[in-house]
């Protein structure tokens, strides 16, 4: 699995979220905040590769999106919580085998095997709110004796695809094993604690849960939502069906047509929504002055 085909299975292409590019000899740090479609982007994967493979930088990628407001990847900035994880740091293939052999959580949805013998594990989830999230990586850290340090929203991880350069030798991150399941908060049966951010209810946090999951929009709504916006910043119709037949292409065989048809009923949208307010005009992405 590629970088973009991991971000594309992994993200909506509006999400936000935080990349970090890390030279440890050097002591440098850069950050960029974008969305999960231009991180996906040729352009944007070019840059990485240069700063991986020229510049020796390690390359990660916060596992939540940001709130649309956020300049900082802290956890108060986190938007929804989309992926639990773990980092195996000691002793993996032996807590990777006691994962395995576990009844408590479901098999992961991915295992990143970040060098030798070294893997983190990683769930897609939907319908958990932030502070069940939280709860969830703690627990996970400890009932499975592994490291809390990152056991928080806001953390990174590595992205596949580019090399770890704190090996003796360069170490190549890969998907180890992948499932296209998503899962909810039924799914893993933890004891969680309290967390910094206070109480845990169970029954409130259940009742909180099942209402987010069915009140959960579809990959369609989602990726309506985002052409909507793009249309309505100016994009061009024609620009914005591109990239998102190329976000999609993984998933869906005819993605060109599934992007006009999201595109089409966006664009139907917006002229809805100016009729209602009165404007008397039609919203045309095709004309509208493409804002950078």
């Amino acid at each position: 699995m590629t970088a973009p085909d991991y971000i594309r299975a992994s993200f909506d292409p509006s999400d936000r979220l935080v990349v970090v590019v890390q030279n440890q000899r050097r002591r440098e740090i850069v950050e960029r905040i974008t969305t999960a479609l231009r991180i996906a982007s040729p352009p944007f994967q070019d840059w990485l590769r240069y700063k991986n493979d020229r510049d020796g930088c390690d390359i990660y990628v916060g596992m939540n999106p940001l709130k649309p407001e956020a300049d900082n990847r802290a956890n108060g900035d986190i938007q929804v919580f989309k992926h639990l994880f773990i980092d195996l740091d000691q002793k993996s293939s032996r807590s990777l085998q006691a994962f395995e052999w576990s009844n408590l959580v479901p098999p992961p949805s991915y295992v990143l095997n970040t060098s030798p013998d070294r893997f983190q594990l990683i769930w897609r989830v939907e319908g958990i709110t932030c502070e069940r999230g939280e709860a969830l990586l703690h627990a996970l850290a400890r009932h499975f004796d592994v490291s809390p340090a990152e056991s928080d929203s806001s953390s990174i991880l590595r992205l596949p695809g580019y090399a770890n350069k704190n090996c003796e030798k360069d170490f190549q991150v890969a998907v180890h094993a992948y499932t296209e399941c998503v899962y909810h908060p039924r799914d893993f049966r933890l004891r969680m604690e309290p967390v910094d951010s206070g109480l845990l209810r169970p029954q409130a946090s259940r009742e909180h849960s099942v209402a987010s999951v069915s009140h959960e929009p579809s990959q369609f709504e989602r990726d309506c939502a985002y052409a909507k916006h793009a249309l309505a910043r100016g994009f061009p119709s024609d620009e914005v069906v591109r990239d998102i037949a190329e976000f999609r292409a993984h998933d869906h065989p005819q993605a060109e047509d599934y992007a006009q048809r999201t595109v089409s009923k966006a664009q139907a949208e917006l002229n809805q929504q100016a009729g209602a307010y009165g404007r008397g005009r039609t919203v045309r992405g095709d004309n509208a002055r493409k804002l950078t």
